[in-house]
Order: structure tokens, then C-alpha cells, then sequence
């Protein structure tokens, strides 16, 4: 494979589609006119090589940075002073490329076309090298634009801009018209654009397109989320439209788009979330597979971009919401800024996002995904052992939960958190099949399937148990719910009575979450019964400090571990000082 360092200009033509709607032939004309009288002789006379012409584009190699900086600046200037109806967006970039034929290829050339496309109308983009190599050698200033995230870039870039001046009466016009901005739902919303065909072979378009297909069905089966239809989307095939502008037009507020790349036997999907109102960049993931089963590889990209999608686009919300004027606040924002205080698993937390949930059912009192909010929060009140009376705050969770589902009964979240509360009063054969719906309802949502995980340890199916909480890791693994998952697995292995294994898990979930303080309830007895009674007896006066009430009873009235397992983990308490009752 032959490569060079290179510098890469690319430039296209902008508003080229309107141009060719509105004049045809006119703007053919132009456009011949223009390469011949001015882009050609300014790339010949400064030695650039014209590698390909794409329609409204073109890409050209220099040797000298110097060279491709003076090219642009020429170009767009000789156009200024034109007024004519072409005008042009360039980027330029210094980087390694990869030779084959008459043709370049590799991020240097990706990361050129990308400026290009940032650039405004008459504008150049140049890249930090660019910028370095040629300041002192061109007349002309740069103006530093801070690093930037380029689309199917794996790091940001440091960019720098050059303008002629005020937008010219003309470039206004080359700026397509801006359709009316849709409103936007009451929950979020995504579109999944067709992804990038970075190979050569282009039968791994098929391949892309039927990735994108999978993601928008399995994203569609998510409740919370309101999906554009795949024909809307594929609207933007081969097209370079800026998310701002996709936002408004579908009105959605996050966009996922993407690339395939091929070597070989080897494919590479890079998977990226960007929030149309900044074109931030939310979350961004890549993956590696063999074409060897290509519908396999198709099946687990769908699978994991799914389930890390969720907790991705749940955090962006909370960090959206949290911006807003509190004079603003709906019944949505108020149960958004909850979710951050109901997931931590922690007394004080819960009390907060209850605080914060009271006030989305007093705007909206039949919200059901507050409702079910709050019935988790109560749940958690109960099995921590933080409830003076468990047994009433059993009965108040569960009875929330089930007006939650009557009001949403096909919702995965509020499916698992009603299969949850059935759980913990011990109504198993109920929770199985509500969780169950759930996960068919959404086989990527990774809390279903920690709740089906802990359904099974509580039932003493601790192999089946630790399957449940490794496929709800690897479907979502850097959910910050994931320490909870590291408990479960402990806890398989405290049920199997592995008390060695079960006591390292414990620690392992802890140095994720030190201020869950209820997992000294399960560590502390399987200290003891793994041989390390100082350390045990260590963690003991930890969960005493946390709770001075315990006893062996409020543990086995708040837990939902099998009697033979609660029996055993009992002893061990009462032989660490806990009283019975």
C-alpha cells in the first residue's frame, strides 16, 4: 500500500441541487466557465493535481501546504470580485494518504472533505497544520476556531477560518430557503440517517442501509423515544446536509449517523449522537467485526448501538433539561431532572427525585412515566431497608406502579418497573411475565434484563442470573447503572454459595459506588464466609453507622432472597453482632 503526505484541498459548489433545479443549463455554463477561467489555472500555475471532479465537487492534491493555502485564497477571491452565481466552500488539510491509481484515499482526505462542508459559503477551512505551515507565508489571516468534531472522525480537529468578508448579496441566495422548523415532541426524538459507504466496494452499501434499517426498528420499539420513519430519513442519501437543518426539518432534537469501512474480510462501523440544536456530539462508538456472517455482525452492531443509546440520550436530556429557566419546567422536565437522583440507589437521592416527581404529578397527575418514577423510588425504600414500615412501602409502590401500566401498558420502562415491585412482594410467577414483555417489547433495554437477572437470583437460578447481567453490560456498558449489575453478579455467586467470589463482586460494585452503603448488608457476611473475618467484622461497623436499627429480621423482611438462602446469610449476620429482632 503506497502512501504519501499530501495536502488535500476540496471544494464543492454551494446550493448546487437549487442552482441545477432553477437553471440548468445556466448554471452548467457557469460552472464550466468557472473551472475554466479560474479553479484550473490557479491549481496548474501553483502545481496542484486535480485528483477527481464529484459533480458539485472536486478534490486536488498539492505537495506544498503553501501551494494549496494560495490556491484557495486566489479561487475565492477571483470569485468575490466575479458576483457571479457560483460560489464555493473549500477545506484544506495536511495528512497521510493512501495512493491507488490516480486516486487518494484516508483520513487526510476525509478530514479535508469534512472542513469543506463546514465551511461557509466563499469561505476556506484549513486544519491546524495547514494553518502552521503556511502562517508568515500567505497574505491572509486565520481566524482560530477551537478543535472540532468531524463527522466519521474518530478525535476532534483544531480548525481555522479565513472569509473574504460579509456575506455578498449572492451567497445569501445560494443559501437554500429554510423550511418552517416542525415542533418538536415531548420526549426525544431521533432520526437514523443512511451511513457513509467509506469503501471502495460498493456493495457494502446494502450492508449499510440494512444496519441503519435494524437500528430505527429496534430504536421504533423504544417507547420513550419518538423515531422518524426510515423513508424520511433515507431523504438525505448522498447528501451533505447539516444536522442543524436536519433537525428542523424532521423535528427532532438527535440525529445518529455513521460509516462502513471494509478491509479486507474485516468491516468497521463507527456509530455517532449528535444534538441538532449545537451539533454537539453526544456519544460516538466504533465496531470492529469479520464479513465472515455479515447478518450476525449486523444483528450484534444493532444490539449494542441500541442498548447504548438509551442511557446516552437519557443523560443528554437530564443535562438539557438542567438548563432551562425553572419558570419553564413542564411535567417531562421535572421527571427528566429526577432520573439522575433515581438511579444512584441512594437514600438521600430517592428523597430528592421524589421531591422533583411530586411536581411533575402535580402539573400532570396521570404522567406515567412519573408515576412509575416514583413507585421505583418507593421500591427502593423497602428493599434497602430505608422504609420504618417495608411492608407499606411495598404495597404503595406496587400500587403506583399498576396505575403507571393501566395508563401506559405496553411501555418497556413501566413494564419493568411494575415486574420489579411483583418482585420484591414475592409474586414471582407475575414479574416473570411482565419483564419478559418487557424485553420482547424491547430485547435492548438493559435495565429489563438486570430486573430479570435479580428475578433470578431471588429464585435461586444463579447461572441463568449472571447470563441476564452480562448481556445487560455488554448492551449497555458505560451505563452508570452497571454497578448494580456487578452486585447481581455477586449475588449469583453469594446464592451458589461462593462466598469468595460473591465478597470481591460486592467490592467491585463499591468502588464504583462507595455512597451504597445497603451493599454492607450481603459484603459483610460473605467476608466472613469467604475466611476474612476482619475485614467482614470492618464492613460491619460501616453498615452499623448506616443503619443502628438493623436486625436479622428487617434484613430477611426487606430482602427477597429464598428462605434457605436468607437462613444462611442470617447466621452469618447474627455471628457479626446483629441482633434477631
Amino acid at each position: 500500500m503506497a502512501r504519501r503526505l499530501a495536502a488535500i484541498l476540496a471544494a464543492d459548489v454551494v446550493g448546487y441541487s437549487r442552482l441545477m433545479a432553477e437553471d440548468e443549463a445556466g448554471t452548467l455554463a457557469a460552472l464550466k466557465a468557472h473551472r475554466r477561467e479560474i479553479f484550473d489555472p490557479e491549481i496548474e500555475k501553483r502545481g496542484g493535481r486535480i485528483v477527481k471532479v464529484m459533480g458539485d465537487g472536486v478534490l486536488v492534491e498539492f505537495a506544498s501546504v503553501v501551494d494549496a493555502v494560495e490556491s484557495a485564497l486566489a479561487i475565492q477571491q477571483a470569485l468575490a470580485r466575479e458576483h457571479g452565481k457560483i460560489t464555493l466552500r473549500i477545506g484544506i488539510n495536511l495528512g497521510d494518504v493512501i495512493i491507488e491509481g490516480d486516486d487518494i484515499y484516508g483520513d487526510g482526505v476525509n478530514v479535508a472533505a469534512r472542513l469543506e462542508q463546514l465551511a461557509e459559503p466563499g469561505g476556506i477551512l484549513v486544519s491546524d497544520d495547514v494553518c502552521r505551515h503556511s502562517r508568515g507565508r500567505v497574505d491572509a489571516t486565520f481566524e482560530d476556531m477551537g478543535e472540532q468534531r468531524l463527522k466519521n472522525i474518530e478525535l476532534p480537529v483544531m480548525v481555522w477560518r479565513w472569509h473574504a468578508g460579509p456575506l455578498r448579496a449572492n451567497d445569501e441566495a445560494a443559501k437554500p430557503a429554510e423550511k418552517p422548523a416542525l415542533a418538536l415532541p415531548d420526549k426525544p426524538s431521533i432520526a437514523v440517517l443512511p451511513f457513509d459507504n467509506m469503501s471502495s466496494d460498493p456493495d457494502q452499501d446494502y450492508f449499510a442501509d440494512g444496519v441503519v434499517e435494524a437500528l430505527t426498528a429496534a430504536l421504533s420499539r423504544i417507547r420513550s423515544f419518538f423515531v422518524i420513519a426510515r423513508n424520511s430519513a433515507f431523504t438525505y442519501k448522498g447528501t451533505q446536509t447539516d444536522v442543524r437543518d436536519i433537525g428542523r426539518e424532521l423535528g427532532v432534537r438527535y440525529v445518529l449517523e455513521g460509516s462502513v469501512q471494509r478491509a479486507g474480510g474485516r468491516v468497521r462501523i463507527t456509530v455517532q449522537l449528535i444534538e441538532t440544536d449545537s451539533g454537539a456530539h453526544v456519544w460516538a462508538e466504533k465496531y470492529d467485526g469479520s464479513l465472515d456472517d455479515i447478518f450476525d455482525l449486523q444483528d450484534r452492531i444493532t444490539e449494542q448501538v441500541a442498548g447504548a443509546l438509551q442511557p446516552s440520550i437519557r443523560l443528554a436530556e437530564i443535562d438539557r433539561v438542567g438548563r432551562k429557566r425553572p419558570q419553564d419546567l413542564g411535567a417531562y422536565d421535572y421527571t427528566m431532572r429526577a432520573f439522575r437522583h433515581v438511579w444512584e440507589l441512594e437514600k438521600d437521592e430517592a428523597t430528592r427525585a421524589l421531591s422533583l416527581l411530586s411536581k411533575a404529578l402535580e402539573i400532570e397527575p396521570d404522567y406515567p412515566l412519573a408515576l412509575a418514577l416514583t413507585s421505583w423510588c418507593h421500591a427502593q425504600s423497602s428493599v434497602y431497608n430505608w422504609a420504618a414500615d417495608i411492608s407499606a412501602a411495598k404495597s404503595v409502590s406496587l400500587e403506583l406502579a399498576e396505575r403507571a401500566a393501566d395508563l401506559s401498558a405496553d411501555d418497556p420502562l413501566i413494564l419493568t418497573v411494575l415486574g420489579t415491585v411483583h418482585t420484591f412482594v414475592s409474586n414471582f410467577g407475575a414479574a416473570r411475565v411482565l419483564l419478559q414483555r418487557a424485553v420482547s417489547l424491547d430485547p435492548n433495554s438493559a435495565w429489563a434484563w438486570t430486573r430479570l437477572g435479580w428475578l433470578d437470583v431471588y429464585t435461586d437460578r444463579w447461572k441463568e442470573a449472571i447470563e441476564k447481567f452480562e448481556r445487560s453490560i455488554r448492551l449497555s456498558p458505560l451505563d452508570p447503572m452497571n454497578f448494580n449489575n456487578l452486585v447481581g453478579l455477586a449475588s449469583s455467586h453469594q446464592v451458589a454459595g461462593d462466598d469468595a467470589k460473591a465478597a470481591e463482586g460486592f467490592l467491585a460494585a463499591l468502588n464504583e459506588r462507595p455512597n451504597a452503603i445497603w451493599i454492607y448488608r450481603n459484603l459483610a457476611p460473605a467476608l466472613l464466609g469467604a475466611g476474612r473475618e476482619a475485614e467482614a467484622r470492618a464492613a460491619m461497623e460501616t453498615l452499623k453507622k448506616a443503619y443502628p436499627d438493623m436486625t436479622v429480621k428487617r434484613f430477611k423482611e426487606a430482602m427477597v432472597f429464598s428462605p434457605a438462602t436468607l437462613e444462611r446469610i442470617g447466621v452469618q449476620l447474627h455471628e457479626l453482632g446483629v441482633p434477631d429482632s
